[in-house]
């Protein structure tokens, strides 16, 4: 599933592609724009996301 959700660094309106099959996971993806490393937490249920972070690593 496409998400979109603004960069923590640059607050570019970003997407990335969240695999809604797993009930939770959390890793880090680089900004497409920026290139910053954004820490990716999110929770699906059902298909659908239902809690969603995105923070800047410090």
């Amino acid at each position: 599933m496409e998400y979109f959700f603004a960069c923590p660094y640059c607050w570019e309106r970003i997407s990335m592609v969240l695999d809604t099959s797993v009930k939770s996971q959390t890793y880090v993806e680089d900004c497409e724009v920026c290139c910053h490393p954004i820490e990716v937490r999110y929770s699906a249920e059902d298909d659908a996301v239902r809690d969603f972070e995105a923070r800047a690593l410090e």
